[in-house]
């Protein structure tokens, strides 16, 4: 039987490549994102490869969230699969220099709003004591560098909800775990950067890890036999050493 997989934040990087991904399995999918014309383009293109359906809500928005979900059709209510993927960083502050818009929109959609989507879709999973969860963290979930305070943080706070997942959805037999990416060559700079052309440098001089790699990771890591849990993988380009070491093209350390 076809499994169904929702996929937050699925209308660019690396929620939509994984859409791409999962459709290429024959994986049926429910795609969650803010951008309604962005969804329906990239529903079009997957309907020849399998089932898909759109739901328009920002995660951000609690009861949004919750009635989005509970509203699936019955061909899309079952839910094998969540990836957790809608995040965003917000400017590149000091402490002391930080907005406070951008640090709440940083907690409310990386922590808050997975933990909306979260808690609309396990009791389904604890009542049939099967699924699989997999929220999509950072490199900047394991370590903290300069100007990057509140987004490590909310990336800090990722990986320790998916270990307490991962505990107390361990008696249902619920699959948990955290794909953590470094430098991904998306749309992320641009936010971060608010357009500011600087965003155009972050991935020169070296090859970036694309979506669709991590796409891929994010298949393998679904596609596992029963006992076997990706529990936790951070994934770097070849380039990058940690979070403030990259090597670029005439330059040994950047």
């Amino acid at each position: 039987m076809k499994k169904t997989a929702l996929i937050t934040g699925a209308t660019s990087g690396i929620g939509e490549a994984t859409a791409y991904e999962f459709a290429k399995q024959g994986i049926n999918l429910v795609l969650c994102g803010r951008r309604l014309q962005r969804l329906k383009t990239i529903e079009k293109a997957l309907a020849r490869l399998t089932d898909v359906h759109v739901l328009n809500f920002d995660v951000r928005d609690k009861d949004a969230t919750f009635k989005a979900i509970a509203n699936l059709p019955e061909d899309f209510k079952t839910i094998d699969i969540l990836i957790n993927n809608a995040g965003n960083a917000h400017g590149l502050d000091p402490i002391h220099n930080g907005s406070t818009d951008d640090w709440d929109a940083m907690m409310d959609i990386n922590v808050k709003g997975l933990l909306y989507v979260s808690k609309a879709i396990i009791p389904q999973m604890t009542e049939r004591k099967s699924g699989q969860i997999i929220n999509i963290g950072s490199s900047a979930g394991k370590e903290v560098y300069p100007k990057g305070n509140v987004y490590c943080a909310s990336k800090h706070a990722v990986l320790a909800i998916t270990e307490g997942m991962r505990m107390d959805l361990n008696p249902y037999g619920i699959k948990v775990g955290a794909i953590n990416p470094g430098l991904v060559e998306t749309e992320f700079s641009k936010v971060r950067f608010k357009g500011d052309a600087v965003a155009d440098n972050v991935y020169k001089g070296f090859k970036a890890l694309q979506a669709k790699d991590i796409a891929e990771i994010i298949y393998f890591a679904v596609s596992r036999p029963p006992h076997v849990n990706i529990a936790d993988l951070l994934v770097f380009p070849t380039a990058q050493a940690n979070s403030s070491m990259v090597k670029k093209i005439g330059k040994q350390n950047n």
